[in-house]
């Protein structure tokens, strides 16, 4: 019996399925994507209706002529790319190359790696979906004409290495505009006033001034407190009621990479790409290659009903019924037209694989987010948590106080899953028992004077949340996004958070001059609307590209004739080329900044860019910086490297342990906890300390 061959887009893919499938089956990687359009030309023909021409990637020669002579031998191929626009499209350049029929149906979909859903799938094989490959296709010649176009432009106007496009453009102005914000907001002073207050039977609680309007500055604090003076502080009504907190849905492509940045600090890329290991499949000893999670790029809450029963049959196992809410939760609806539903909400594969259980045949970070996301999903099928909410007014003179406590009733889903808040959530205490009428005494009045502050700079959390909100992009694409604007030298990192360079305001203002349609937070939203109506087969995909180029192109011209060259000063470093002697610059590439010889072409000249962080080497007394190993992880190391070989994962402070004389690190950029790798000592750092 002659066998079929699967081809998938990786090797830890194949290794699950051989095992999965069996022998009757032959599992070969295509290594992602087989053709696309040139990197050296236009590659579309503007003229023949927006033509790609796509052509065979460099290096993969060998990978394709391995598939073609694997298809010969075997009686028939199934193409198992991954089940999206993408994946859609790699299974037509590979049908294509291997000249299997247009109308063959040899397209299958896991959503899932288990053997029931990979037995499923190959049972009911289809045809190329060309609904979705058109899709993917609009989105492809819509980035290679705005970026093949913009992009010289920027290097004849502004330096060459710059790019611009249709998505990130747009996510560098979110970034200026907000910086913007920052920088002309205006700070108002205004004063809230507490209550220390004490029951006739001596338990202490607080109650805080009830205002229309805002107290704006301390004279007029002073005439409250004058006001106060004497009165008399008499419950006047409690009132008590039950509130339900329900829980989190189960995780999408963007909250799992929103809730990844918050508690794990996994920029976008590594949680795609750690989702991606657990998707394809990792060895489990004797079980071999397991398929842990289900697809990672979705839009949709929904899950399916045998998982769901699954998970209330481990829920009442575990918990108990009263832990489970009547009937399982259906999917939480956006709004409307914004979710495609193609795939599952991101789960487990299986309950009863606990993260404890998976431990020591996962990396680190895999672990962490597996349990991220098994958490997560059990926790969307539980019960509500419950809380008593007690609110007590309280009169004094004419002011009115008010005092809220809140208590936790019943845990519901909180027994697994609390998500973090962005922002800080008014949660009260337990209230002493209070009741009308009850004179309270008073132990002190707390004046307190705040400023209001300016909108936060985005993380890559909230500007991921922002995106998707604003409907700019695919989750999937986010991850390459910020990397690339990062790469470009548009915006920078500090303290996690994203600010924008002089080079990121020039190239942003340049495009809002001539190009404002292109980089409008509408505009780019209405074309992924646009994208998803020709995936449902209602728009055609030339169509659409066309409205689109014609009136850009007019621009284009304009903008060339009327664009004067902009001269951008250099930032210096205080170093200087070896070789000639001239300050260097810092510089911009595909693999972040570097520093550079001004003298080039005459002086190549180029040196790795190393940041620091304001702290000596506890070695040599040289400067700690920051630096990047191989797959991009930050590390802290000495800049008299190779003569001096300090390095550390955690933050060097200039503090040493009183204990033994160690130099204390923090753990992460941000953290005030120090702790020496010595002897275990922990203090806290004052908030004034370098570092």
């Amino acid at each position: 019996m002659a066998k079929t061959l699967v081809i998938v887009e990786s090797p830890a893919k194949a290794r699950t399925l051989t095992r999965i499938l069996g022998r009757n089956y032959l599992v070969k990687p295509s290594m992602g994507h087989v053709r696309d359009l040139p990197q050296s030309q236009f590659g579309v023909d503007v003229k023949n209706g927006f033509e790609p021409k796509y052509i065979t990637i460099r290096g993969k020669g060998e990978i394709v002529r391995e598939l073609r002579e694997a298809a010969r031998k075997t009686g028939r191929v199934l193409l198992a790319s991954d089940p999206d626009r993408e994946g859609e499209a790699i299974a037509w350049h590979l049908q294509h190359l291997l000249q299997l029929g247009a109308d063959e149906p040899c397209r299958v979909e896991f959503h899932e790696i288990t053997p029931p859903a990979v037995a499923e799938a190959v049972r009911h094989p289809r045809t190329i979906d060309f609904r979705l490959v058109d899709a993917q296709q609009a989105r492809r010649v819509l980035d290679r004409l705005v970026g093949y176009s913009l992009s010289p432009l920027l290097w004849r106007k502004i330096r060459r290495g710059l790019s611009a496009g249709r998505v990130q453009s747009v996510a560098v102005r979110l970034i200026c505009e907000r910086e913007e914000e920052i920088r002309n907001f205006v700070p108002e002073e205004y004063w809230t006033l507490t209550a220390r207050l004490v029951t006739p039977d001596g338990q202490p609680f607080q109650a805080r001034l009830v205002t229309s309007e805002r107290i704006p500055d301390r004279q007029s604090m002073d005439n409250v407190l004058r006001a106060l003076e004497g009165a008399a502080f008499r419950v006047r009504e409690v009132k008590s009621k039950d509130k339900r907190r329900q829980p989190p849905p189960p995780f999408i492509t963007s909250t799992l990479q929103q809730e990844a940045a918050k508690r794990l600090n996994f920029t976008a890329r590594r949680t795609m790409s750690v989702a991606q290991q657990l998707y394809e499949g990792v060895p489990l000893g004797r079980e071999g290659p397991v398929g842990l999670i289900t697809y990672l790029r979705t839009d949709s809450t929904r899950v399916a009903a045998v998982a769901q029963e699954e998970a209330r049959a481990y829920l009442r196992r575990r918990f108990g019924e009263a832990y489970l809410p009547p009937a399982p939760p259906g999917p939480v609806r956006k709004k409307e037209g914004s979710v495609q539903d193609a795939h599952e909400a991101i789960r487990p594969t299986g309950v009863y694989r606990e993260p404890e259980g998976l431990k020591e045949f996962l990396t680190p970070d895999q672990y962490k987010l597996y349990r991220l996301i098994w958490q997560r999903f059990l926790a969307s099928q539980m019960a509500a948590a419950r809380y008593e909410i007690t609110t007590a007014d309280i009169p004094a003179g004419e002011y009115l106080f008010r005092a809220v406590g809140r208590v936790l009733k019943f845990t519901g889903f909180l027994e697994l899953y609390e998500e973090i808040p962005d922002e800080e959530t008014e949660a009260g205490e337990e209230l002493p028992p209070l009741e009308a009428g009850m004179l309270l005494e008073l132990e002190e009045l707390c004046p307190k004077q705040h400023f209001t502050q300016p909108p936060p700079r985005y993380t890559e959390a909230s500007l991921v949340k922002t995106l998707e909100d604003k409907g700019i992009g695919r989750p999937s694409t986010y991850a390459p996004i910020i990397e690339t604007i990062l790469a470009r030298g548009y915006v920078k990192r500090a303290n996690r958070q994203f600010v924008p360079t002089e080079l990121g305001f020039v190239v942003v203002n340049l495009l809002k001059q001539y190009f404002s349609q292109v980089i409008d937070v509408e505009f780019t939203a209405h074309m992924e609307k646009q994208l998803d109506l020709i995936e449902e087969g209602k728009l055609a995909w030339r169509k659409v590209v066309g409205e689109f180029y014609r009136p850009f192109q007019q621009v284009l011209a304009q903008a060339e004739r009327e664009i004067e060259v902009i001269e951008l000063e250099e930032e210096t470093v205080d170093e200087y080329c070896p070789k000639c002697g001239r300050q260097m610059v810092v510089k911009s590439g595909r693999f972040g900044r570097f520093l550079a010889c001004p003298g080039f072409p005459e002086c190549r000249t180029t040196k790795p860019y190393q940041e620091s962080i304001g702290v000596s080497c506890p070695l040599c007394g040289g400067k700690i910086v920051l630096r990047r190993g191989k797959k991009g992880r930050a590390f802290y190391g000495c800049s008299n490297y190779p003569q001096c070989t300090f390095t550390s994962w955690d933050r060097p402070t200039e503090k040493d342990c009183p204990v033994c004389g160690e130099r204390l690190l923090a753990k992460g950029a941000r953290s005030r906890l120090l702790r020496c790798p010595k002897c275990g000592h922990q203090e806290r750092e004052e908030a004034n300390e370098g570092g």
